[in-house]
């Protein structure tokens, strides 16, 4: 299983509107066994208890998918097993998940029994401290990502005419046509998640996690935002034709598509962009600029690389914000450490492990 690449998508993104959550797609409820809710403050051992959990999985050959954190991709919010129909999650907010059939289906799990509230009490004003400023940094980043959302949105209808949408649609039917053979079954269903993420590493992509999924790769070339329309009729006709689906929305625009995979045919369809390019070798190539208006591209080429110039610069400013909440978010986490009892912690994950082998 070491050499098997991980799956991993986000479930939040960092989004003009604030912290935008698809949480309610983590599992599909109605087939799910178990889930798991963490409970707990910083550095509590959330993170550490779902890669130990994994790890154990992994070990005894089943498929896990890692759901990163949207601020810090390097930090876990939750784990699936689809096969067990069993997941993890990192329950407190921003992305609360509440129970909906408590006992029976979710359980709590409450990390914070794990801290040493004898020897964290005097260092009350000291914690409250570290916390400061953490909210104003991120509020600093939606005000940013917000601006350059806009400025994207208008730098898309300067390129975005009735004649392209119909290139498109055109273009969709034709590899619908030679890819998504209908099975005669019912329609397919859609799930959501998403591939890339604004967060304080800067914009970042799970490009290999498309790979693992599928080994046709189409690279949708895209300098404007415009894979959009192409990405809804190529998934509308996937699953018209009988294939479930993984919609990966744009995490600065969630209501636009970014990327579509179907792992049933081993066939993705990913925006490779000059700030994020798909860094392998694609299937197929399509050229998205090539199907705008020559003339409009010529006429505003100035606007446009204005637009591109000025969205880029805000969104950077965006991840040094969130790069300042990172560093006050370790600062606090390095605090609480010395003060968690991670014996139990690693005591608590052995045993959901082993429950969940038990299934």
């Amino acid at each position: 299983m070491a050499n098997t690449p991980q799956v991993r998508f986000f479930l939040g993104a960092n989004a003009p509107t604030g912290f935008y959550s698809l949480y309610d797609q983590l599992i599909d409820l109605e087939n799910a066994q178990v889930l798991y809710l963490l409970k707990g403050g910083p550095g509590c051992g959330k993170s550490t208890l779902m890669r130990r959990v994994a790890q154990r999985l992994e070990e005894a050959g089943h498929t896990v998918e890692y759901i990163q954190c949207s601020g810090d991709p390097d930090s876990l919010d939750a784990i699936v097993d689809s096969e067990l129909g069993a997941a993890i999650v990192d329950a407190t907010a921003p992305h609360v998940v509440e129970p909906t059939c408590p006992g029976a289906l979710e359980h709590y799990v409450n990390l914070g029994d794990c801290y040493d509230s004898a020897s964290l009490r005097p260092m009350r004003n000291q914690l409250a401290e570290a916390m400061a400023g953490y909210k104003d940094c991120y509020r600093r980043a939606y005000r940013c990502l917000t601006a350059a959302s806009e400025i994207r949105a208008d730098l898309r209808s300067l390129l975005e005419t009735p004649e392209l949408e119909e290139k498109m649609l055109r273009r969709a039917r034709g590899i619908l046509s030679r890819e998504c053979r209908r099975t005669g079954k019912e329609p397919g269903k859609a799930v959501q998640r998403f591939l890339n993420a604004v967060c304080c590493q800067g914009a970042v992509c799970n490009f290999s996690t498309a790979d693992a999924l599928c080994t046709r790769i189409y690279a949708l070339c895209d300098t404007y935002g415009l894979a959009h329309p192409l990405l809804t009729a190529l998934a509308s006709g996937a699953m018209a034709a009988g294939y479930d689906v993984i919609v990966c929305p744009d995490p600065t625009q969630p209501d636009r598509m970014a990327h579509v995979l179907i792992p049933s045919l081993s066939l993705g369809f990913v925006s490779s962009t000059p700030e994020q390019p798909y860094p392998g070798r694609p299937y197929r190539r399509l050229h998205l600029d090539a199907m705008a208006d020559r003339a409009l591209l010529r006429l505003r080429r100035a606007r446009l690389r204005f637009s591109r110039k000025i969205a880029g610069a805000l969104t950077q400013e965006a991840v040094e914000a969130m790069a300042q909440a990172k560093e006050m978010h370790d600062a606090l986490e390095r605090l609480y450490n010395p003060h968690v009892d991670f014996g139990r912690v690693e005591a608590t994950a052995e045993e959901i492990a082993s429950s969940l082998l038990a299934l």
